[in-house]
């Protein structure tokens, strides 16, 4: 099986460095399953091409199967696995360019960071659902797809087309980002994968879906298949992309057979809850200023732009990939001058003082205090409520009581989560704080109450004496 990537950017080798494969060498390296070769058709400064090359061997693949596994007689033998991309390519890539998927390059990281234009071939994919499956997966990610049917026979027209596609992606993409959206999505695509899958598959999905899975609009159909249609598994990882920003909590409940839930099924996601009702809140504190604290990949920020009424809004965040991210949902290179004097994006630690921080009438902390250290937590909160002292500061935090809803979540929503506060620590934190830095606090829950143990997220408003700008 076979898959070429190849980028115009210039120099064109530099795509050498990226991938740190040399392009005047070819290179192998072996796999429980068979073996990996890289090696450059074509490297020119206009223009260079990494190819992918993997040779399964079948027999090695049969015998590096678990004992329990039942036995298909010469289906085991006789596949399309050496041929048709599968879940096989994907880990051989993900293991031989591992480096470049997390986004490293010591000698070319400015390049690294940025998108450039890409172009991926995969000649023989399996793809479930037909081509209209691969666009509906490549295409909110940026990519210009084309997915051609395989004919079953040329000979035979008649007979139809078969369930391969010959697939070409292009589009300017950052290549760590490319390359983890083909671990994820050719198993996704094939819908079948060669080895067990247990609970450390949600931690792979996680980290190689980190800045587009949780936005996904298909992000329920990719789960669902990437973990095999496990039920168990597949609610822990949408409970956990929920908590990311995505738009699929409401698919926590046991998934249908059907790819995509009707309408009139779906349910508000929470994380949707949450933004509607911070925006909700900040028009009636009237605030015309509005800075977003730990504002990820944009999602608040990009409500807030399409609001008249928020006359000046800034987005910070520490990541600067996921500023990067939050830059091209608002389309900030095609803003006119007047709409970019409007909107600021900057990267900052909250644990330390920045005057960028003042002069706004309200700031937003959206699931951000549960990602810092708890002896840190007092630094954020000098900076924020005592530095910064916006006329309200909201606040939005998972309530821990609600975890236990979560059917096989174990231990905290997200790996990253420093700690998560019942109702009474929330409680108590905020109310120190108010008192400490004069401000007035209310609490309130976001999401469906339960009679028990309250809402999923709960939410601190605090107010100064003057308030919000009337």
């Amino acid at each position: 099986m076979l898959l070429t990537v190849t980028t115009t950017h210039q120099p064109a080798t530099d795509l050498g460095y990226l991938l740190h494969k040399h392009p005047d060498r070819v290179q192998s390296f072996s796999q429980s399953f068979g073996t990996v070769t890289v090696f450059y058709p074509e490297s020119t400064d206009e223009r260079c091409t990494a190819a992918l090359m993997l040779d399964v061997d079948p027999v090695r693949l049969a015998r590096s199967r678990g004992k329990n596994t039942p036995d298909f007689s010469l289906a085991q033998y006789v596949n399309d696995r050496s041929y048709a991309a599968s879940s096989l390519l994907g880990v051989a890539m993900a293991d031989v360019f591992s480096t470049a998927r997390s986004g490293r390059c010591r000698s070319r990281q400015d390049l690294a960071d940025s998108a450039i234009p890409l172009e991926i071939a995969i000649p023989v994919l399996p793809c479930r659902g037909g081509a209209e499956v691969a666009h509906r997966l490549f295409g909110p990610l940026g990519w210009t797809v084309e997915a051609e049917p395989i004919p079953l026979d040329d000979a035979f027209p008649e007979w139809g087309d078969s369930r391969y596609v010959r697939l070409r992606l292009t589009g300017v993409v950052r290549l760590a980002d490319a390359l983890n959206q083909l671990y994820v999505l050719l198993p996704v695509l094939d819908e079948s994968k060669h080895y067990w899958q247990g609970p450390d598959e949600i931690d792979k999905l996680m980290r190689s879906g980190e800045g587009w899975l949780a936005t996904h609009p298909e992000a329920d159909l990719i789960t669902r298949r990437y973990l095999g249609r496990q039920g168990a598994l597949t609610r822990v990882a949408l409970a956990r992309l929920a908590e990311l920003g995505d738009d699929v909590e409401g698919a926590i409940a046991p998934a249908k057979d059907e790819d995509v839930l009707q309408p009139a099924e779906r349910r508000v996601p929470l994380n949707a809850q949450r933004h509607e009702a911070v925006q909700q809140l900040l028009l009636e504190l009237r605030a015309r200023s509005v800075i977003d604290l730990g504002c990820g990949a944009g999602q608040l920020l990009d409500r807030l732009v399409t609001t008249p009424s928020f006359t000046r809004i800034a987005g910070s965040d520490v990541s600067t990939r996921s500023l990067q991210h939050a830059a091209r949902r608002l389309h900030v290179d095609r803003m006119s001058e007047r709409q970019a004097e409007r909107v600021q994006l900057f990267q900052g630690a909250l644990t330390y003082e920045d005057e960028r921080y003042s002069g706004y009438d309200a700031a937003v902390l959206m699931e951000v205090i549960e990602h810092i250290d708890p002896p840190r937590l007092g630094a954020l909160e000098r900076v924020v409520f005592g530095t910064a002292k916006p006329g309200a500061v909201i606040v939005t935090t998972p309530n821990a009581e609600y975890n236990m809803r979560y059917e096989g979540l174990v231990g905290m929503r997200h790996p990253d989560h420093r700690f998560e506060w019942t109702r009474g620590q929330f409680a108590e934190w905020s109310d120190r704080v108010a008192a400490t830095y004069g401000y007035a606090v209310e609490r309130r829950g976001i999401g469906d109450l339960d009679d028990v143990v309250g809402a999923p997220t709960q939410m601190a408003v605090f107010t100064t004496k003057e308030g919000a700008n009337d």
